[in-house]
């Protein structure tokens, strides 16, 4: 891509299909759909990943911007540090797994209640760990795709746990690692500053046929409201996580 057209976003392809180069995905609104079967993944475990990191612009406002008139391209490229670093603002971005099985069995997979699923058995999904600070490895959930026909829909999301909405400052990245093929990386790059949760992407079983699609559908309330916004028809409660 040309110096120029990192002045002008949007001129670039919204839409990348994969290269050997990359070997990845990213859908985007434009593109938002990619079929599993057609990219050949659909055996062993999906593995979807969050992470986030966040500027030192965001932290520091200007004050650091003197400095950079010494080196003007520097202006387009803000230091980026781990979530986790001091000075950063307090963020705990975790990730869950909406559920409803074949059998008509509901559910959710999340850190909140420990609700951390099986994966040889139902909900065959299962969450790995709670980063609580943005570490580089971020937060996994595996779905076992040997027991896809078990699986109806799926509805990944991402919220801010007890904290201040902080959205707008975070760069987060929800990356999906199919046992084969290329990986799907969606960015939750539409700033909505006071949302507290966000519907990151489904997948949906059609006819044996697994699609994922990009949603990225910010909203200002928690899981409640995303059960209401896609129909899962579940009871919620306030719920806390035991001190690290």
């Amino acid at each position: 891509m040309a110096f120029w057209d990192s002045l002008w976003p949007g001129r670039e392809n919204q839409f990348e299909s994969g290269s050997s180069a990359t070997n990845s995905i990213v859908l985007s609104r434009r593109h938002a759909t990619v079929s599993l079967n057609k990219q050949g993944a659909l055996s062993g475990n999906l593995r979807v990943n969050l992470s986030w990191r966040m500027r030192t612009s965001d932290i520091e406002g200007r004050s650091r911007q003197s400095g950079r008139l010494l080196r003007p391209l520097k202006l387009f490229t803000p230091d980026v540090v781990q979530a986790h670093t001091q000075g950063v603002v307090n963020v705990d971005l975790d990730l869950g797994c909406m559920y409803e099985l074949t059998d008509g069995t509901k559910g959710v997979v999340q850190p909140l209640g420990n609700l951390i699923g099986d994966l040889n058995a139902p909900p065959y999904i299962r969450l790995s760990g709670d980063d609580r600070f943005g570490a580089p490895s971020g937060e996994t959930v595996y779905v076992n795709l040997d027991k896809r026909a078990e699986i109806k829909r799926l509805l990944f999301f991402v919220y801010i746990y007890d904290q201040t909405p902080a959205f707008d400052r975070t760069h987060a990245k929800v990356t999906l690692y199919p046992g084969n093929g290329p990986r799907i990386e969606i960015e939750l790059d539409e700033r909505a500053p006071q949302a507290r949760s966000c519907a990151v992407f489904t997948v949906e079983n059609v006819k044996g046929e697994l699609i994922v699609r990009r949603e990225v559908k910010f909203v200002y309330g928690f899981q409640s409201e995303l059960d209401r916004l896609y129909g899962f028809g579940m009871q919620w409660g306030r719920g806390y996580k035991t001190r690290a």
